[in-house]
């Protein structure tokens, strides 16, 4: 039996402190992997422009194959919670054995694929010259940390399934930490170390990846941080397997429908230059502070649901999700404010070309008021997630980009000949009325009946029902 000491139980006591307990360590943890790539781009910046142009179009392309993770991330937590709330250490246990059998297979196929089509991949995209050239560089070193980040990805999930996010924190620590250290000897070069430019943040990635892997195997193999993985539970178990990629396929989907819009939006993006796709980069890093918050407080409202919803108590599931989003907000329409108030002297921190910083000011003064509702869809999503429904979660998506995004950045840029501008509007419209159409979903609930049995077969029982054994 693991040690359950450093768990946080969210289905007693006061939600509101328990629930900052859960989440103030996410947030700490995405903090560090947003600084990780806010360095990315610093240094990259002291390269040139077109580096900094073609880390831009390959962040979104790389997480279009990353993405995959967010389905299997999705499945644990929702499974590996809600034996966690009914009592069944021993499924839980199951399910994570099961969910890195699944990473690794997975992530192999995804890595092989990408690596053999970089280059017609990059030129989709619509990179051309030296951009293309540094692109393809990048991308390809990316490829080969995926597997490493996909079994990354995973123990962040199942720890935080467990209720132990202060270990999932020290994961993030370790990759992050190591690679912002590493990031100027490869990007810049010293020493022994050749100056790579954009290649080398994707080196100083792999290698961080792979510590952060390693480091994640041995806590789990060790078991006494909150959940374990025993090598019996990595052979094939079909009933398992199939409740995972019943949870996850959705968030699977979810997250390539994110994906390949961004890639999209960013190929959009490129077709007006240099400067609006390098500004673009900057200013999607800074984007990246709703996605640090709201994100965490996701993973945090995704498991206090799914335990809630093990331990039968919908009710508070629900007031987990409500009360996770309105403190996401109030912290994101602070870090708006002051984007807001700041644009030049944030753009100016990664580059000093007074081109790309005028179009950086545009965009910011655009996005920073509406920061918090793009946050706000992400933590209703993460409720919707724990308690297994990632359908709705996925259907969510694809309002926020492929209807209200998509579609209205080609008409406001290109029909409406807004430019740039217009690419930038269509952001914060999206968030905007994807956040109040997740709102009232959630309030119509229908979300509480998809609870998995608490014998650890994986079937799915309604939430007034008492669970069967197969």
């Amino acid at each position: 039996m693991a040690d359950t000491d450093s768990r946080i139980d969210m289905t007693t006591g006061s939600v509101t402190p328990r629930l900052f307990r859960l989440a103030w360590p996410l947030v700490a943890g995405n903090l560090l992997q947003t600084a990780y790539n806010l360095a990315d781009i610093f240094w990259v910046g002291r390269v040139s422009a077109e580096a900094v142009a073609a880390v831009a179009l390959m962040f979104p392309t790389s997480w279009m194959f990353v993405s995959v993770a967010m389905g299997l991330t999705a499945a644990a937590n929702a499974v590996v919670s809600q034996h966690i709330g009914a009592g069944n250490e021993r499924a839980a246990q199951r399910a994570v054995g099961q969910t890195v059998l699944l990473a690794v297979a997975v992530a192999t196929a995804l890595a092989t694929v990408g690596y053999l089509a970089r280059r017609p991949l990059v030129a989709l995209i619509g990179a051309d010259g030296t951009v293309f050239r540094i692109a393809v560089a990048y991308i390809e070193v990316i490829f080969l940390a995926i597997p490493f980040t996909f079994l990354f990805f995973v123990f962040r999930a199942v720890l935080r399934a467990a209720g132990d996010t202060r270990t999932a924190m020290w994961l993030v620590a370790v990759s992050a930490g190591l690679n912002i250290v590493i990031d100027p000897v490869f990007i810049l070069g010293w020493g022994p170390v050749p100056a790579m430019g954009a290649r080398g943040a994707a080196v100083a990635t792999l290698l961080a990846r792979i510590v952060a892997a390693a480091a994640g195997v041995y806590i789990l193999l060790d078991g006494g941080w909150g959940i374990r993985l025993r090598v019996a539970d990595l052979t094939p178990d079909g009933s398992v397997l199939r409740r995972l990629v019943g949870v996850g396929y959705p968030a699977t989907f979810d997250g390539l429908a994110r994906s390949v819009a961004a890639v999209a939006f960013a190929g959009l993006v490129a077709r007006f230059g240099a400067i609006p796709t390098a500004a673009y980069g900057i200013g999607l890093r800074y984007m990246s502070v709703s996605w640090t918050v709201s994100g965490a407080v996701g993973q945090a409202a995704a498991t206090g649901v799914g335990q809630n919803l093990g331990a039968r108590t919908p009710d508070r599931a629900a007031e987990v999700t409500w009360k996770g989003t309105g403190a996401t907000m109030a912290a994101l329409f602070a870090v708006g404010g002051l984007l807001f108030a700041f644009p030049a002297e944030a753009m100016a921190i990664f580059i000093d070309d007074p081109a790309v910083v005028a179009e950086g000011v545009t965009f910011l003064r655009v996005i920073a008021p509406f920061l918090a509702f793009l946050g706000g869809l992400m933590v209703v999503q993460g409720g919707f997630r724990g308690a297994g429904d990632t359908r709705v979660a996925f259907v969510l998506s694809l309002l926020s980009r492929w209807v209200f995004r998509i579609p209205v950045a080609w008409l406001l840029a290109y029909t409406f000949t807004w430019g740039a501008l217009g690419l930038w509007w269509s952001l914060s419209l999206s968030g905007v009325l994807s956040f109040l159409v997740g709102v009232v979903w959630f309030r119509l609930g229908g979300w509480e009946d998809n609870v998995v049995d608490d014998g650890g077969a994986g079937t799915t029982v309604d939430a007034d029902e008492e669970p069967t054994m197969d």
